[in-house]
């Protein structure tokens, strides 16, 4: 295992800007995995690490041990705590991070998808991703303005989603709209129809938008139908993350009813 004990190294300063820069982890193709969970969900899902970074007091701890044995062929690096510490995207780090290769979405045939279109904030694209996971979307297409979705903060929102969905990001969703072969589900605030009284139980993408301005008019015109979710109570809209969530398990719902 190598040791990194100076700021002055380059590759400690090559951490510290894949922690914080999206035009570092671009240009590089990678992203940085912070904690125990998401590397075992990496490893689980197949994925192998191009390097595991641990904490000098991490060393010898038994879970953190077992993730080094099963990321055996990554390069190990370790960095003192206070190192460490400056490098975690975390107050309270839990002393094992990993960098992988961003994936390639691979183009596939699926039947049931989410459009995210300018979602901003880091935790709502990473639980809307989470959602659409556990829901069993296969694919999630982003706008160009959506939030970077390999940075720390959704990658842990995201809870490992992101190794088992197909994420295209600057995706053109007008045109995945129309090209989409189910039907396609704008969640709006205003529509004549909700989304319980549509039928589900086929193809279907789910288009949401972002938590302020909501769906572009664009976006609107290439959707098949517009529906809103019944709210009997005192507040005027969802979080966005929430309104997706609702979404994909009403389908999830739907699926399960008509076997």
């Amino acid at each position: 295992m190598k040791l990194i004990a100076s700021r002055e190294n380059t590759y400690f300063k090559l951490l510290k800007k894949l922690a914080a820069s999206a035009k570092e982890r671009r240009e590089t193709s990678t992203a940085m995995l912070d904690g125990e969970h998401l590397l075992s969900a990496y490893l689980d899902s197949g994925g192998v690490p191009q390097a595991v970074i641990v904490s000098s007091s991490a060393r010898g701890q038994p879970a953190i041990e077992n993730l080094l044995q099963r990321a055996a062929t990554a390069e190990s690096v370790e960095l003192p705590d206070t190192l460490f510490a400056e490098v975690a995207p975390v107050k309270s780090p839990t002393g094992i991070m990993a960098l992988i290769a961003i994936p390639e979405p691979v183009p596939q045939a699926a039947d049931f998808c989410v459009l995210l279109e300018d979602i901003q904030d880091p935790g709502n694209l990473g639980s809307i991703l989470r959602s659409a996971a556990a829901a069993g979307a296969q694919a999630a297409y982003l706008s160009q303005h959506c939030t970077d979705p390999w940075s720390p903060k959704v990658l842990r929102a995201g809870m490992g989603a992101h190794f088992s969905l197909q994420i295209f990001e600057s995706a053109d969703l007008p045109e995945i709209a129309q090209t989409f072969t189910g039907s396609v589900v704008a969640a709006t605030l205003v529509a004549e129809r909700s989304l319980y009284q549509l039928d589900l139980s086929g193809s279907v993408t789910f288009a949401i938008g972002n938590e302020g301005a909501g769906l572009s008019e664009k976006l609107l015109a290439a959707v098949d139908v517009r529906v809103t979710i019944p709210m009997p109570g005192a507040m005027e809209s969802l979080n966005a993350a929430a309104a997706a969530a609702i979404c994909l398990f009403e389908r999830v719902r739907q699926k399960q009813q008509a076997l």
